[in-house]
């Protein structure tokens, strides 16, 4: 394992410091949220009552199966990302962010298509799968058609990581589909929902995540299951056979409670026979990619060439 960008850990600890003694002044939240507590957390997580910037670019369409995207389509286009977005299964939304899905479409000359997947707790598992299962299916039959190519990538963020490789395995298993999907793209997510050491060990910590926050997110995911019914494969893809899934990235930071899930898929996804480039950045937490910091950029860039370059 190597760590990377060292020499930003000065200001990402500071940063780290300085969110958790933000975080600390707010109450803590106790239990599973009911329904209205729960739309309360939605809307802060969409920035109170101001909605998040909708870019002209981006299009809603419905898709076979009722399913809703939001799709972005430069002038130049070589690619199409599957992208998954991430709240853990509960929050966010295909139009949570705009500019930086429009940003990488451009610069990358991909075709974007978020997919506004069900949410828990209205819709628990298996809701969110089926519909990026489904919208993974559609892009397979008509990428060709609608965007003019067949070179498919995949990923996403959090939660939206784990939809993506769960995808795959589903593509694989359900309907004898490998090598569609040339790359995956997976940064922080959660593999192993009985929880890895390093999930069950960190604690309290005020950071965007911790043990607390992700155990209440599992039962809201998959209500009325244990530990031991988590680590089915088709809901814990560390527990999968992981054959013939394509090159990944796997990008996490050295303080995400989900730390060992992308150290042990990266291990897992190489010894299966696929190439993995695993980044840990150092000081990162979950979700570093949400804030302005030297990381977030470096992330954004080397996100956008491995898109850009992969399964060509």
């Amino acid at each position: 394992m190597t760590l990377t960008d060292e020499d930003c850990l000065a200001e990402t600890q500071a940063f780290n410091k300085q969110f958790e003694t933000t975080a600390v002044s707010r109450p803590a939240r106790e239990g599973t949220p009911d329904a209205a507590l729960l739309a309360a957390l939605r809307r802060n997580r969409l920035g109170g009552d101001t909605p998040p910037v909708r870019l002209p670019q981006g299009q809603d369409r419905v898709i076979e199966g009722g399913v809703k995207v939001r799709v972005f389509v430069p002038d130049h286009v070589e690619g199409v990302y599957l992208h998954f977005h991430g709240g853990g299964w509960v929050f966010g939304a295909a139009d949570g962010q705009d500019e930086r899905l429009w940003q990488l479409a451009e610069q990358a000359r991909l075709a974007v298509v978020s997919v506004d997947y069900r949410l828990a707790p209205e819709h628990p598992y298996p809701a969110g799968p089926d519909d990026c299962e489904a919208a993974a299916r559609w892009l397979v039959q008509h990428a060709a058609t609608e965007f003019g190519t067949q070179r498919l990538l995949t990923g996403g963020e959090s939660a939206g990581a784990h939809l993506s490789v769960v995808t795959l395995l589903r593509l694989r298993d359900r309907h004898g589909i490998t090598g569609a999907f040339r790359a995956a793209h997976l940064l922080f997510g959660p593999y192993d929902l009985s929880m890895t050491p390093s999930q069950r060990s960190f604690g309290s910590r005020r950071l965007l995540s911790n043990t607390d926050t992700l155990r209440q997110t599992y039962e809201l995911f998959t209500p009325g299951t244990g530990p031991e019914q988590r680590r089915d494969p088709e809901i814990s893809p560390l527990f999968a056979d992981l054959a013939g899934l394509p090159p990944a990235r796997i990008v996490v930071g050295t303080e995400d409670p989900l730390l060992d899930d992308s150290l042990f898929l990266a291990g897992r996804w190489q010894a299966a026979g696929a190439p993995v480039h695993l980044g840990v950045v150092a000081g990162a937490m979950h979700g570093f990619t949400l804030f302005p910091l030297t990381i977030t950029e470096r992330e954004l860039r080397r996100q956008r060439e491995f898109l850009s370059t992969t399964g060509r």
